[in-house]
């Protein structure tokens, strides 16, 4: 089994992480609040102190983050995420950023003879609890099916939308798709019932 690493460990990212350890994985953790680890770090997770050590440790590392600062910051560095890569490991990101981020950021990891996935998902907190969230996976699908039995421990639908950079594409359009779509659907039950339509 691969040993797996996490860099970012709020609302998400730790629950993800106790998904991973309550399925038998060994997991290697950051976050820059330790404090938020502590229930991890009881439950088997093995603190580090930088993400460079997590990429190091690990055969395969996640992380998830709030935004491009905070992505760059947990990247970049002689403390950070590529400092850690080599050859064989993987990286995968699952954060909201922006599509050119990432595609510039597998570049950088391909330089370090690593591959990089992006895997950002639909979903929130009782998604990841009850192993539902949608992953999107944009990358190498080699690599993809190197990672599939970790993401088919959070998942029951894992869609390899294509390279990097286009499945962060894909969530991004569903995202700003789905406030039109309510829209839609007030107006249209606005309309119904001011037509005499009954509720029931």
């Amino acid at each position: 089994m691969a040993s797996l690493g996490f860099v970012g460990l709020g609302l998400m990212g730790g629950r993800i992480v106790k998904r991973l350890l309550a399925a038998g994985h060994q997991v290697s953790g950051y976050n820059r609040t330790r404090a938020k680890a502590e229930s991890l770090i009881e439950a088997g997770m093995q603190w580090k102190t930088t993400p460079r050590e997590v990429t190091q440790a690990a055969d395969i590392t996640f992380s998830m983050v709030t935004d491009t600062a905070a992505l760059l910051s947990i990247a970049e560095g002689p403390d950070g995420v590529l400092a850690g890569l080599s050859a064989g490991k993987i990286y995968v990101d699952m954060s909201t950023v922006s599509p050119r981020l990432l595609r510039e950021l597998a570049g950088r990891v391909a330089a370090t003879g690593a591959q990089m996935l992006e895997a950002p998902v639909s979903g929130s907190v009782p998604a990841v609890e009850a192993g539902t969230l949608i992953i999107y996976v944009g990358g190498d699908e080699g690599t993809l099916e190197k990672v599939r039995p970790i993401f088919e421990t959070l998942s029951q639908k894992i869609i390899h939308v294509g390279t990097n950079g286009q499945a962060i594409a894909t969530k991004i359009a569903i995202n700003l798709n789905l406030p039109a779509q309510l829209v839609a659907l007030f107006e249209g039950l606005l309309l119904a019932e001011r037509s005499g339509v009954p509720r029931a």
